[in-house]
């Protein structure tokens, strides 16, 4: 059985920095891509930010320049440094992570539960 697990969030202040981070456990024998997402009420879920196990990054253009990802593979965790917070990055972030665990005959896509981003003065 494989879990993500977020930690970090809660109350930021514009312009100020959260960091958040996810640590993925359980019968893990690779991890591809690592992301976060993020959901805000009634928005549909949409991609903050990935990162592949070489590094390669990509982020979505509201969070360019604000926000940085980061893995370390040894302890199967990602991080979200958000940066230069704004109001309407107010949400659910959520992280999603590529894994193929032990017994499985393919990769699949695993989600963590979900921590609260809140940005307001």
């Amino acid at each position: 059985q494989v879990q993500l697990v977020e930690s970090g969030g809660g109350l930021g202040q514009p312009g100020g920095s959260l960091r958040i981070s996810c640590a993925a456990s359980g019968s893990i024998l690779s991890i591809n891509v690592m992301g976060w997402y993020r959901q805000a009420p009634g928005n549909q879920r949409e991609l903050v930010a990935t990162i592949t196990r070489g590094g390669s990054t990509n982020y979505a253009d509201s969070v360019k320049g604000r926000f940085t990802i980061s893995r370390v593979n040894a302890k199967n965790t990602v991080y979200l440094q958000m940066n230069s917070l704004k109001p309407e990055d107010t949400a659910v972030y959520y992280c999603k992570a590529v894994i193929f665990a032990r017994g499985s005959a393919r990769s699949g896509d695993y989600w963590g539960q979900g921590t609260q981003v809140t940005v307001s003065s």
